[in-house]
């Protein structure tokens, strides 16, 4: 069973659907806008609009204003497909962009949706099948990266594992789950497990005490400074640090045996990000449906060329090299390695020896992984 993402050549298809290119995306922003900030809120959106009309892949935008509460807003845009939206809400240009804008708000939430119908005038247009529902337990991951100075890793290692969990019940419909630390040289991912609302979890965690303390504690190593306390700072610190889940993949049978969390961070060739994703999705689905592998569960992450797969084995990484590193079917496999920057040491990806040295040379050091508990 698969949980895919709108990238294109993955999203579901239902029988006899044709669908070569990639759905268009519906953003939706919710904002929460401060008192007597109206007009500057209007005039940081119409400087905002004027600008974004020229980015490549925007298709149309909307302003609308509540009728039951004039301080709650709505900002909806278009999108030829998902990745310039996300190419562009991921760069410095979008970040300065939204400032002013931003500094007009007490709160916003942002909402992204495939467009699979539409009715109008013309007639009714769309014939795109719907994504699968959540797959497994209906848990929703979500992780964040940022990178260390080196020299700093041993230091910022043992920060993030000594922290004390924070409480784990968030409201009557969302707990947080499970939280997974991985390194790799001074790359650091943190992976989140949340059953409800991923985005009220999320704040939840940036909103303990314990966690304030490590993250506070961790900022003179991080290669890219940051202020948590500025809301501003720390609104564009999760947006360059966030690596959506763009696929997903749990196994249709039972597995046995001792379930391991793994962490795997692939280093692609320059603009091969998205690619390399597909790649790595379309080896998942083949592992999940065999009924004889130990592929639990997987979730690839991906942003730009930063590509992290996390994998749940029923069984050790090295026991199936194959499937732990994505690479058990050859065409896939010669595909993967044509998009990886991979050093002359790393053999052919077609046979165990060429695996190993790839594990080797693609495995992150877990350093902390908890199942959270109810205070």
């Amino acid at each position: 069973m698969t949980t895919l993402s709108g990238q294109p050549g993955t999203a579901g298809t239902a029988a006899g659907a044709q669908e070569t290119e990639p759905a268009r995306l519906r953003v939706v922003l919710l904002l929460d806008i401060q008192k007597g900030a109206q007009q500057r809120f209007l005039d940081a959106y119409e400087l905002l609009r004027s600008q974004v009309a020229s980015v490549p892949g925007h298709v149309s935008d909307q302003l609308c204003q509540s009728i039951e509460d004039p301080s709650q807003w709505l900002i909806t845009s278009e999108w030829e497909s998902s990745e310039p939206f996300l190419a562009w809400v991921d760069s410095p240009e979008h970040r300065e962009m939204v400032k002013p804008m931003h500094a007009c708000v007490n709160d916003t939430r942002s909402l992204r949706f495939d467009v699979l119908r539409e009715t109008s005038v013309a007639g009714h247009t769309g014939t795109r099948a719907p994504r699968p529902e959540r797959a497994g337990d209906g848990r929703v991951r979500h992780a964040i990266t940022f990178t260390v100075r080196p020299g700093s890793e041993d230091k910022v290692a043992k920060l993030l594992a000594d922290y004390a969990s924070p409480s784990a019940r968030v409201d009557s419909a969302t707990r947080l789950c499970r939280t997974s630390l991985f390194m790799h040289g001074n790359r650091v991912v943190r992976a989140v497990e949340v059953s409800g609302n991923l985005v009220a979890a999320l704040r939840h965690v940036a909103q303990q005490p314990e966690v304030r303390a490590v993250e506070e504690a961790i900022n003179p190593y991080l290669e890219e400074e940051r202020d948590l306390t500025d809301p501003e700072a720390a609104r564009a610190f999760f947006t360059r640090a966030g690596l959506p889940a763009v696929h997903e993949a749990v196994a249709e049978a039972d597995r046995t045996g001792q379930v391991r969390r793994y962490a795997l961070h692939y280093p692609v060739r320059g603009g091969s990000g998205a690619a390399a994703a597909r790649v790595l999705a379309r080896s998942d689905e083949l592992a999940a449906a065999d009924p004889t592998g130990s592929l639990v569960r997987s979730t690839v992450f991906q942003r730009d060329d930063i590509v992290v797969r996390v994998i749940d084995l029923a069984g050790a990484a090295d026991e199936d090299l194959a499937l732990t590193t994505g690479t058990a079917d050859r065409d896939l496999a010669a595909e993967l390695s044509r998009l990886l920057e991979l050093p002359d040491a790393v053999g052919d990806l077609g046979d165990d020896k060429g695996r190993r040295q790839l594990l080797a040379h693609l495995e992150m050091t877990l350093v902390t992984d908890r199942h959270a508990q109810d205070a």
